[in-house]
């Protein structure tokens, strides 16, 4: 199959272009390479996934461009048969700072390769979302029937892509699925984010900081349960037009977690807190029973084996990922 990923070379992008090419599939990916942070991960991941294409079947290119450049798109998507759409621009925090830009790339750009996958007639467009859709929670955990008022632009920028994709679907018969991801964590993943924070603290013999009272609570899901209910997108015709969580149906407290990655690297160390950040959700929860009966998908990695994993990787791998190390 011939796949494009945009965002392919950021986190989830990057592990799914690797995982399609180890697969045997014809991979694209569109990226900016955008330093909105250490751009060195970013081209770590095209070479990973460039080498995993050079020991088996797949083949792998790079492009690096911009969603809402309408003629790239257009000419790539016209060579396609799968649309991943993982590019973003990412960060609630960020997006509070920058509504303009969060809009830009979040919805035209959307809109942009939607339109291409129409006029190409592509068999399916895989919209990634997020669980920030879903702002303040009038119950947990959340399905997809619950209401949708964000609290970021971030998070309303997701929802408007949503309705696009299923606009897309309704009106002009696209294949269309959005993927809303819980909090997703794992090796090569964005290094300004609690998880690396604790992780690179703890390793230096630094406290974790904790912003807030730490009762906020996450449903974090590992990259490999992302890429395993991707793949079954490619597998079968169900679930188009359908918005699905994708998360791992447990939740743990930022303190809490903050406490796992500690006791993991060194006990002794002391937690700190901090004033809590503006756009940040307090909750996250996910019902997974809608993607589990149409895709199969089963969520497989615990949050304390996950943490573990992630740990044994950071310290494999710190001296090219850790921004401390990098600085020094």
């Amino acid at each position: 199959m011939r796949i494009l990923v945009t965002g392919g070379a950021g986190f989830i992008g990057g592990h799914l272009a690797e995982q399609f090419v180890r697969d045997g599939h014809d991979v694209v990916v569109l990226d900016t390479l955008e330093p909105f942070y250490e751009v060195g991960i970013k081209e770590r991941n095209v070479e990973i996934a460039r080498s995993a294409a050079s020991d088996g079947d797949g083949v792998y290119e790079f492009v690096e461009g911009s969603i809402t450049d309408s003629d790239l798109v257009r000419e790539l998507v016209s060579n396609t048969e799968y649309v991943y759409h993982q590019a973003a621009q990412a960060g609630v925090r960020a997006s509070v700072e920058n509504p303009d830009k969060t809009t830009r790339f979040n919805v035209e750009g959307t809109f942009t390769l939607l339109e291409a996958a129409r006029e190409s007639g592509v068999k399916r467009f895989v919209n990634a979302s997020s669980s920030s859709v879903y702002g303040k929670p009038e119950y947990l955990p959340y399905d997809e029937e619950h209401p949708t008022r964000p609290v970021s632009p971030y998070g309303a920028s997701k929802v408007a892509a949503e309705h696009y994709a299923r606009v897309y679907n309704e009106v002009y018969g696209l294949p269309t699925v959005s993927l809303r991801y819980f909090t997703v964590y794992g090796p090569r993943m964005r290094p300004n984010m609690a998880f690396t924070n604790f992780v690179s603290r703890c390793l230096h013999g630094e406290s974790p900081v904790i912003f807030g009272d730490g009762n906020q609570t996450r449903d974090f899901t590992y990259v490999d349960d992302i890429v395993d209910a991707n793949r079954r997108l490619l597998e079968t015709d169900a679930a188009d037009g359908e918005v699905l969580n994708v998360g791992s149906t447990g939740r743990i407290t930022i303190d809490r977690l903050a406490r796992v990655i500690r006791d993991e690297i060194d006990p002794s160390i002391e937690i700190v807190y901090d004033e809590a950040r503006e756009g940040d959700a307090e909750h996250t929860h996910s019902d997974v029973s809608k993607a589990n009966e149409l895709l199969g998908y089963e969520p497989s990695i615990s949050i304390e084996d996950g943490a573990k994993r992630f740990v044994e990787w950071y310290r494999e791998n710190e001296d090219w990922y850790d921004p401390l190390v990098r600085r020094s």
